[in-house]
């Protein structure tokens, strides 16, 4: 089979494979799709000693009432969660407003985004002459999985940098910002590749195109967070929702302090996420490193970059969730191997299917 006939194969295995884990869940929950999100009585019923439930309530919450004032009280931290507006509304739309749809259409959205970035990767992989089947690198990553399964924004806030970067790769740089736009208010982690892109055209005296960014990508979302400070009293922008704690200003901090909770847990972290987030972090320093001290700026090495020094210094509240912990490398993941991709680095392109190995968290 010829190179440009595999483009889709990722993409529908990834398809497949997410649909048989969301059908999974909703057959072992009795035909519930609510059984995807989560939810917990502390904010669904305002139980303060109720059970917690996971981050993709705040998803349906959200997307059941869109009125901030409404909705507020079902959320954990109000600002932070409702700058994610993008899949809410998506899933409002999709159902027109009926709640028996609403839960389907939130697994429909993480499914289809998902297996379209998968493409999306597969599409550039294919431009840089290498196979597109190293796209199921991304398109089965434990982070983007998780996230599917629990009706979180991920497949969705990344699915659109990829398009974004597709856009790059043609130059229609003004469908890029609107793409890029649209990631920050699907998640706002994706600002890293925002970063990225606006640095490039700073180092290259791309004016034009930098106030262009500005414009048309930041200005909107920032005029979103002092929305959301008008309306929630705080901006969007943070390190996570309640009981998160800050990030840290020393390196890989909030990994050691597990360390004083647990030697044994912290001993375990670095056996199973060492391999696979802090060596392609540390990794990911060094060859951008170099790079940047060559005067060889561009796109996919400072947005590797960027990703690779977030990790260093995450806060606590994400290293002690391995849940968390994997959703947020989603971006680490996608630019690795771009990276790894466009520079031929074979031995990373080697090295990376074996991080498929951390779906063995599915089970749980």
């Amino acid at each position: 089979m010829a190179l440009k006939d595999k483009t889709w194969a990722p993409a529908l295995i990834t398809f497949l494979a997410l649909g048989l884990v969301v059908a999974w869940v909703i057959v072992d929950a009795v035909g519930d799709p609510l059984a995807l999100a989560r939810l917990g009585t502390r904010y669904s019923q305002s139980d303060p000693d109720g059970t917690p439930g996971y981050d993709g309530q705040f998803v349906y919450y959200i997307a059941r009432d869109l009125h901030p004032d409404c909705v507020a009280a079902h959320l954990d931290v109000p600002a932070y969660r409702y700058q994610r507006i993008l899949m809410p509304l998506l899933a409002r739309l999709l159902s027109f407003g009926s709640l028996d749809i609403l839960p389907w259409a939130l697994a429909f959205i993480g499914i289809v985004a998902h297996s379209l970035g998968t493409w999306g990767v597969a599409a550039l992989l294919k431009r840089w002459r290498v196979s597109p089947w190293f796209a199921l690198v991304y398109g089965l990553w434990v982070g983007f999985v998780l996230a599917v399964r629990l009706d979180l924004p991920e497949p969705l806030a990344f699915g659109l940098i990829v398009a974004a970067l597709l856009a790059v790769s043609d130059e229609k740089h003004g469908w890029a910002w609107i793409l890029y736009g649209l990631a920050l208010f699907a998640k706002e982690v994706t600002l890293l590749f925002v970063a990225a892109q606006g640095l490039v055209y700073l180092w290259r005296r791309q004016w034009r195109s930098a106030f262009g960014l500005g414009m048309m990508t930041l200005a909107p979302f920032g005029l979103f967070q002092f929305w959301l400070w008008h309306t929630f009293g705080a901006f969007g922008l943070g390190s996570g929702g309640d009981m998160a704690t800050p990030f840290e200003w020393v390196p890989l901090m909030g990994l050691w302090r597990i360390g004083a909770y647990s030697p044994i847990l912290l001993f375990a972290s670095l056996v199973v996420f060492g391999p696979f987030v802090l060596v392609p972090a540390l990794w990911g320093l060094w060859v951008v490193g170099k790079k940047v001290w060559r005067r060889e700026i561009d796109l996919l090495s400072l947005g590797f970059g960027l990703n690779a020094a977030i990790i260093l210094f995450l806060p606590f509240s994400t290293f002690r969730e391995p849940g968390g912990l994997l959703r947020f490398s989603c971006g680490l993941v996608l630019s690795m191997l771009l990276f790894a991709v466009y520079n031929r680095n074979q031995k990373a392109l080697t090295y990376m299917p074996l991080m498929l190995v951390l779906n063995v968290f599915l089970l749980k």
